[in-house]
């Protein structure tokens, strides 16, 4: 009982540094940096206001918006597959991408005022469940054609993966930890979907595009 204490106790620095790390790793303001390199603006004044791969997209380049969804995706990878490097419990690791998330929302480095955190949890379903990628694609894909609105469809897509951690892994935790991470996102996303709507005039304006340009 004794060893198993002590043990137990010496993984205790070990967690601090897994769920430090990837939320310093997920406050990383990749979309803040591109829009002050390439155009000397601050994305959060741009667009939809998010500082975020699309909202990059939109008001910095094409080119801006994939580094940036690249780098937000390998947040929350590499704070999951950082957590499993130093050896803690899978919970701790599931944690670990939630932090990744919160940071990526409430950034230390620009005074918690950040983005939405759809990205990095593309990235860390990704890493934990990569039989997902097919299936996150496919859904992706037909949004996209049916729309032409690429946040709805990787919100979409997004969707899927508790279903994935039920049917493919079988794991409950990964599904209810899917589920719970993506509602934490859409609520980011409520006051957003609301000026869309307004903006919009109806909801069916707001859904379907008329090309990757249309935007409110």
């Amino acid at each position: 009982m004794g060893a198993l204490f002590v043990a137990t106790v010496s993984t205790y620095p070990l967690i601090i540094l897994a769920l430090v790390a990837a939320y310093l790793l997920g406050s990383f303001p990749s979309a803040y940096i591109m829009g002050r390199l390439r155009k000397n603006i601050d994305i959060r004044q741009q667009g939809s206001r998010n500082m975020g791969a699309m909202n990059t997209f939109y008001s910095v380049s094409f080119a801006a918006g994939l580094t940036v969804l690249a780098l937000d995706i390998g947040k929350g990878a590499a704070a999951v597959a950082l957590a499993r490097f130093l050896g803690v419990s899978e919970v701790v690791q599931l944690l670990a991408g939630a932090a990744a998330v919160v940071g990526h929302n409430f950034p230390v480095f620009l005074r918690f005022r950040g983005g939405k955190g759809g990205a990095t949890c593309i990235g860390i379903f990704v890493f934990l469940m990569p039989w997902g990628i097919p299936i996150f694609l496919a859904i992706f894909g037909l949004g996209m054609l049916l729309t032409r609105f690429p946040t709805l469809s990787y919100s979409l897509a997004l969707l899927s993966y508790p279903f994935v951690g039920w049917g493919i892994y079988h794991r409950w935790q990964y599904a209810i930890y899917a589920a719970g991470l993506l509602l934490f996102v859409l609520l980011r996303y409520v006051p957003r979907i609301r000026e869309m709507r307004s903006k919009g005039g109806s909801w069916q304006r707001v859904i379907h595009r008329k090309n990757l340009g249309d935007r409110f």
